[in-house]
C-alpha cells in the first residue's frame, strides 16, 4: 500500500523569519494562511501573496494569525484582505501543489492524477481542468518542473550526484538517469561541473539588430542572444557553462542559425525549432504563456500574471521574462508596461521596440528580412 503523502507542516516550510521573508518577497500564495506579515511604516498587515509594493525588510514583522496582527495594533490590508484568508487546505489546487512539492523532496513518486483528484474531492476531469486554469500547466508538468528544479538546486550543493538524486525524490538512480538529459540538457555530472564534458554547438554572426549568438545542446537551442559585442555574447555563454566543450557550427546547425536570424528580421514568422530551456515551475508557466501569444500582440506584466493564474505577481513575471535566454523563440519582447510603454528587455529596449515594430508590419522589409 502506498503511504499517504502529506505536506511538511508550516513550522518546517517557514521555520524562521528569513524563510517567511523569502515567501513574502516571492509573493508565495501557497504560504497564505500559514502566517501573516505587518508593515510598521503603514500600520497594515497582509498575507504573503499580497500584490502591494514590497515593503522594506526592516519594517516587517511576522504573526501566526490575523488576530495576533490585529492585537499588535495593525489593520488589515484593503488589497489582499488577510482577515478573509481561508485555511489553505481548503483550496484544492494549493493543496495539490503542496502534495506534489512534498513528493519531490521525500523520495516518493509524484502523486498521480487519481490521487490528486481524490484528495481534492473532484472528478479527474474537473480537477485537471481547474489545476491547469489556475496554474497554467498540467499537474504532471508541474511535478516535472518541481522535480527538475530540485535536481538543479541539489546538484549545486550535494556531496555527490547520488545524494542529489535521492533528495530530489527519485527512488532509484536508474529512474533519474532515464530523465536526466531532458531535465538538464546534459548528464548530471556535467551539469554539476559547469557543463564539463558537455558539447554545445554555437555560432556568432550579425543581423540588423547587431551581434547574435545561437547555441544548442543535443536537446535543442539553449541560447539566442543579441548585443553589440559578439565577444561579450560568447563570454556570457562561457559563464553559464564554464567547462562545456563549445564547438563551432556545422552545416546542419548553420541552417538553424539562418532560421533564427530570419525570425529576428521578421519575428511574425515565428520559430519552431526545438528548445532546451530550464527554469522554475513559475518561469516555465510564464514562458509557455508567452509562446502562446500571437505575433503582433502585446500584453502587460499584470495581464500575463492574470493569464497564468497568478494575479498580483507582475514583478515575478517581469523577473521570469528577464531570465529568458532565448530571444524571439520565447517572445518576451511582447510584454509591455501597463500604460503600453516599452521597457525592460534583456537585450536592450531599442531592440524590443524594433521587434514589436516588425511584428506590426512597420519595418520587417526595411530590415532586409522576409515578410
Amino acid at each position: 500500500m502506498i503511504p499517504e503523502i502529506t505536506s511538511p507542516p508550516a513550522a518546517q516550510r517557514y521555520p524562521d523569519d528569513e524563510a517567511r521573508w523569502r515567501a513574502v518577497a516571492a509573493r508565495d500564495a501557497a504560504a497564505g494562511g500559514h502566517f501573516f506579515y505587518s508593515v510598521r511604516s503603514t500600520g497594515v498587515y497582509c498575507r504573503p501573496g499580497c500584490p502591494a509594493r514590497l515593503p522594506r525588510r526592516e519594517n516587517v514583522d511576522f504573526h501566526a494569525c490575523a488576530q495576533a496582527a490585529e492585537a499588535a495594533g495593525f489593520r488589515p490590508c484593503l488589497r489582499c484582505r488577510p482577515q478573509a484568508v481561508a485555511n489553505p487546505e481548503a483550496d484544492p489546487v494549493a493543496r495539490a501543489c503542496r502534495l506534489i512539492e512534498a513528493a519531490a523532496g521525500s523520495g516518493d513518486a509524484p502523486p498521480d492524477l487519481d490521487r490528486l483528484a481524490a484528495a481534492a474531492g473532484l472528478s479527474r476531469f474537473h480537477f485537471h481542468r481547474l489545476f491547469k486554469t489556475r496554474t497554467g500547466v498540467t499537474p504532471a508538468a508541474y511535478a516535472r518542473a518541481r522535480r527538475a528544479e530540485a535536481v538543479r538546486k541539489g546538484l549545486a550543493g550535494a556531496r555527490s550526484v547520488t545524494q542529489a538524486v535521492y533528495e530530489a525524490g527519485f527512488g532509484s538512480g536508474s529512474r533519474f538517469y532515464e530523465r536526466s538529459s531532458a531535465m538538464l540538457g546534459m548528464t548530471p555530472t556535467q551539469f554539476r561541473r559547469g557543463g564539463q564534458g558537455a558539447r554545445i554547438r554555437f555560432a556568432l554572426g550579425q543581423c540588423s539588430l547587431g551581434a547574435i549568438l545561437v547555441a544548442a545542446t543535443d536537446q535543442g537551442i539553449c541560447a539566442i542572444s543579441l548585443g553589440d559585442d559578439p565577444d561579450a555574447l560568447l563570454r556570457e555563454l562561457q559563464d553559464r557553462f564554464p567547462h562545456a566543450e563549445l564547438v563551432g557550427a556545422d552545416a546542419a546547425f548553420e541552417q538553424w542559425v539562418a532560421r533564427v536570424v530570419g525570425a529576428v528580421e521578421a519575428p511574425a514568422l515565428g520559430l519552431d525549432l526545438p528548445l532546451d530551456v530550464r527554469g522554475t515551475a513559475f518561469q516555465l508557466r510564464v514562458w509557455e504563456a508567452l509562446r502562446a501569444l500571437p505575433a503582433g500582440s502585446t500584453i502587460s506584466y499584470a495581464e500575463l500574471a492574470e493569464r497564468i493564474g497568478a494575479p498580483g505577481s507582475a514583478r515575478a513575471v517581469a523577473r521570469a521574462c528577464a531570465s529568458n535566454s532565448v530571444a524571439v523563440a520565447i517572445p518576451c519582447h511582447r510584454v509591455v508596461r501597463g500604460d503600453g510603454g516599452v521597457a525592460g528587455y534583456r537585450w536592450g529596449v531599442e531592440r524590443k521596440r524594433a521587434l514589436l515594430e516588425r511584428e506590426a508590419g512597420g519595418s520587417a522589409g526595411d530590415a532586409g528580412g522576409t515578410s
